[in-house]
This record gives C-alpha cells, structure tokens and sequence, in this order.
C-alpha cells in the first residue's frame, strides 16, 4: 500500500468519530431539549457559514493575519532566545526563570492594558499572539539542544571544531524538530490569543465577531467563526507537517523506525 493510502487510511477513524458526533449533536439539538440561541444544531452553522460567508472572511482576513505575523515574530524570538540561553549558561540561569514567569500572566488582563497601552491597532495584537506562541518555540527548541548526542559534540571537540562550528554543523540541525514541534503547538494556541487580543479592544476579526454576535443572540454565526478558527489552525498545524517532513525526512525517518 502506498504512503499516500496509508494516510488516507489513517485519517478514517478520526473522520469516523467526528461524523458519529456531528451526527448526534444534530440528533440533540432537534429533540428540543436545548435551547438553539444556547447551541444552535450543525445545520444551522453550515447555513450562517453560507449566509455570512462575506462578513466572516472579511473578518477571517484580519484574524489570519495576525496570527500569521505573531507566529513569524514568535519564531525568531523564540529561536533566538533558545539559542543564547543554550550558549550561555548565565542567561539560562538569568533568563529561563522569567521564560516560564511569562505563561502565568493572566492573557485577558494582560491584553486589556496593551491596547490602553498600544492603542487598538494591531500593535497589541501581535504582542500578545507572539507572546502565547513564544513559549512553546523557545522550550521546545532549546530541549532539542540540550537533547544532542554527547558524542557528537566530542567529535567536534576532537576535530578541533570551535563551539560556533559545533553549533552549526551538529547542534542547529538537531535542534530543527524541536522547533518545528513547538511551531505546531504555537499555530494552536496562537488562534486562541488573536481571539482574546480581539475581544480586548477591535473592530473587526473573528474574536470581534463572536463577541458581537453572541449579544445580539447571532448564536449560529458565534459558533460559524469558531468553526473557522478551528479549521484555520488545523490548516497551520498541517502545514507545518508538510513542510516538516520535506525540509526534515531524516527526523520522520527515525520516528517510522521507533513506531515499527
């Protein structure tokens, strides 16, 4: 069987499951023992998916664009963050204590003052997706360093290579899947802080959205730009795998082999 059938095949049991809930989710919400402004039946979704497909891709556009700009300055700085910390045992001891203070800000409150502080343009939008999306790249990425084969770098010390011929030759690439682990984790919880930067002060994108339409009882639309949240940070995630299985196929290549 081919890799791509094998996919195909693989993916079955989760599309399985996800029919068997729509399915009684539909069931649930027809036997009237919900209210539909509460939770509105899937069918009603798919209609204010179609009815207000203009307003939600509008909306769309703005939302994807934040995320797509913080996760790109989540990227660098937490790369670089994770590679001074790794060259530097005194910024790791500096530093790392105040990496992990950084996740217990409570995002909500945070994100209220950025905009008193930024103003409502997209300035606090990109601090805060960055911000949620800086930690899981910055951790991950400096565990796949600290993670290198000893040996190899005493090769390297043994070849006379110097500590910045080390790190380019042995440890970065090593260092590649981590980073790549901690962007897919990112793309997923980057979505969730656009939609909390958004409901903090905006006027468009999706968390405005949602928030304006819950109020005026839009439940089914509410639940629409959820949906596309969702699915646009699958896209990310699946992306992110596409181009790491062609930028790293020797990482999924000894994965294949520990899974057999």
């Amino acid at each position: 069987m081919s890799s791509g059938l094998r996919r195909v095949g693989g993916a079955l049991p989760a599309l399985a499951i996800v029919i068997v809930l729509v399915a009684a989710w539909e069931l649930y919400a027809a036997s009237g023992e919900v209210d539909s402004l509460l939770l509105p039946a899937p069918h009603e979704i798919a209609q204010a998916l179609w009815e207000d497909r203009a307003l939600l891709w509008d909306n769309f556009t703005v939302t994807a664009g934040e995320v797509l700009l913080g996760i790109v300055v989540a990227a660098v700085a937490g790369l670089a963050c994770a590679v001074a910390i790794h060259l530097s045992p005194t910024l790791r001891r500096a530093v790392y204590p105040l990496l992990v203070a950084s996740q217990t800000v409570p995002i909500p409150i945070f994100a209220s003052l950025l905009v008193v502080w930024l103003g409502f343009g997209i300035a606090p939008k990109l601090v805060i997706i960055a911000l949620i999306a800086f930690f899981p790249i910055a951790v991950t990425t400096l565990d796949a360093l600290a993670a290198v084969d000893p040996e190899q770098r005493r090769l390297m010390r043994t070849l006379d290579a110097s500590r910045l011929r080390t790190f380019r030759f042995v440890e970065a690439p090593a260092a590649l899947p981590g980073l790549f682990s901690g962007a897919k984790i990112a793309v997923a919880v980057a979505v969730i802080g656009a939609v909390f930067a958004e409901q903090s002060g905006s006027d468009k994108g999706l968390g405005h959205l949602v928030q304006q339409a819950v109020p005026q009882m839009l439940t089914a639309r509410a639940y629409a730009a959820v949906l596309i949240l969702s699915a646009f940070a699958i896209a990310l995630f699946g992306l992110l795998s596409l181009a790491e299985r062609i930028a790293l196929p020797w990482a999924f290549e000894s994965r294949g082999g520990r899974s057999r």
